[in-house]
């Protein structure tokens, strides 16, 4: 029995809009903007419509609408509304929900071109554009032994990973890299372009930390930097004879998270032989194995890459994680306790129902053709959520008086005829781990949107009193619902 629904189709909030023909928006951009707008079949074309981190994203667009600047990114959105035309948007297109980042037949407008990359004089702010994967930041950076509160493998996009909040290494220390946002440079659904910071128009400044694309498109974001030149960091793996300690290690440091310069990423690979990797971060350039990692540190490893390196050197060896060509789906879940029994019990439970559910899976689709299965964790304490409300806040509506443990299913698989059996398992299975973790008093309803998928709800999970202010936000800058109604894809507020 399903005890509670988390489905929220990604189109459901969405009015049909009759008499829409399928080439209307890219007739309406082509007369003011054609040396921006790509047909099928151009090299741009073809590049951009398959530039996607899963095949799960690869749709077939009618036209490709690339802007060199916000200016014209504002003067096509007028032309699509103007036309009554659907859209979609593709910044790093890392997030592997079919039609989240695509469209069959209407516009696919890129960021590719929105290439903004400067640092202040004082170096102390980055304006960086939608343009950019995290890789291209860190290497920036790094230039000048400088990094930023962004994405932990090199490939993911800027854009979509600031909009969904952020997870990142240094959350313990600066909330998430929403947080870490001063201003964001906007196109709303009316063409008009506008700054959003503490002073002016605050409220969608608000939002944008962690509402998506449901208020207008962002083309700028200016970022606060950090100093760093090299960190401590690696990947630390053990056999399956001491998963039962890696799971307790987890539990142990969620329940007191007090050295801030610390991120962890425990993760179970299943396969012929079950393998305990956990990602280790310590910010410092000079100081290995701190006492707070020890948990981990102190089981035989078979494997580690653990040693001094800069952000981009970490991200590029974490992205290598990351196979392109294949299928994927994330599923996030969360659950939250305040002491090592009641987290340890929650890991306990996710780890148990997930590993349950793998014949299931197993049965149905060849070895040969499942990718990767993992199950990872993310610990989030009380100095990440005081870092989020020092900087302003942000519309998550994590309660510093918990320890949150975010979860993530993961399967890539090979081959789109076992799409359906991957969707349907997938989501028996985070049913099945939400109903125990209701059962045990320890489910939470936020569910991480970087890491989830199209069946789950995001805003409920910020709470009632966010999840109102967010829509109310959206309807008094999008008061069209442009963004509700012409980009069926991505999240919506209402």
């Amino acid at each position: 029995m399903r005890v509670a629904s988390f489905t929220l189709p990604l189109a459901s909030a969405i009015a049909t809009v009759a008499a829409r023909s399928i080439g209307a928006g890219c007739q309406a951009l082509k007369q003011p903007l054609g040396d921006a707008v790509f047909s099928r079949g151009t090299t741009v074309y073809n590049y951009e419509s398959s530039n996607f981190w899963s095949n799960t994203e690869i749709l077939s667009p009618g036209c490709v609408f690339r802007p060199q600047s916000a200016s014209q990114l504002a003067e096509g959105l007028e032309a699509l509304v103007g036309a009554n035309a659907e859209f979609a948007v593709r910044g790093g297109g890392h997030m592997g929900i079919r039609g989240s980042n695509n469209i069959n037949g209407g516009v696919l407008v890129v960021m590719s071109n929105l290439t903004t990359m400067e640092l202040k004089e004082d170096k102390s702010i980055l304006s960086v554009g939608p343009a950019y994967r995290w890789a291209d930041v860190y290497a920036f950076l790094g230039k000048s032994n400088l990094t930023a509160a962004g994405g932990r493998l090199g490939p993911v996009g800027v854009p979509g990973l600031l909009l969904a909040g952020g997870v990142n290494f240094y959350g313990n220390q600066v909330g998430f890299a929403a947080d870490t946002v001063i201003n964001y440079e906007v196109v709303l659904g009316d063409g008009s372009i506008v700054e959003a910071n503490k002073t002016s128009n605050s409220d969608l400044f608000w939002a944008l930390k962690g509402g998506s694309s449901n208020f207008g498109l962002v083309t700028r974001f200016d970022l606060q930097t950090i100093r760093s030149s090299k960190v401590w960091a690696g990947t630390w793996t053990v056999a399956a004879e001491y998963i039962d300690r890696f799971l307790a290690a987890t539990a142990e440091f969620a329940s007191d998270i007090y050295d801030p310069k610390t991120h962890v990423v425990p993760a179970l690979v299943p396969g012929d032989s079950t393998l305990a990797s956990v990602i280790l971060f310590y910010d410092s350039e000079t100081e290995n194995y701190p006492e707070i990692l020890k948990p981990f540190t102190d089981i035989p490893a078979i494997s580690n890459t653990m040693g001094f390196k800069t952000v981009a050197e970490f991200a590029a060896e974490t992205g290598e994680m990351v196979v392109d060509g294949i299928n994927d789906v994330f599923v996030a879940g969360t659950v939250k306790g305040t002491t090592y029994k009641e987290l340890h019990q929650g890991i306990s439970i996710i780890n148990t129902t997930f590993f349950n559910q793998l014949p299931k899976l197993y049965k149905q689709i060849p070895s040969a053709n499942i990718s990767t299965i993992q199950l990872d964790w993310q610990p989030i304490g009380a100095d990440w959520m005081k870092a989020s409300e020092q900087a302003g806040g942000n519309a998550l509506g994590l309660n510093s008086s918990k320890v949150y443990l975010c979860y993530a299913e993961v399967v890539e698989w090979i081959g789109s005829a076992y799409d359906g059996i991957v969707a349907d398992w997938i989501e028996e299975t985070t049913y099945a781990i939400n109903n125990a973790t209701l059962k045990a008093g320890l489910y939470d309803k936020f569910n991480y949107m970087g890491d989830s998928a199209g069946f789950q709800s995001i805003f409920p999970g910020y709470g009632e009193k966010n999840h109102q202010k967010l829509i109310s936000i959206a309807q008094k800058y999008d008061p069209h619902g442009v963004f509700q109604t012409l980009m069926p894809g991505g999240f919506k507020v209402y």
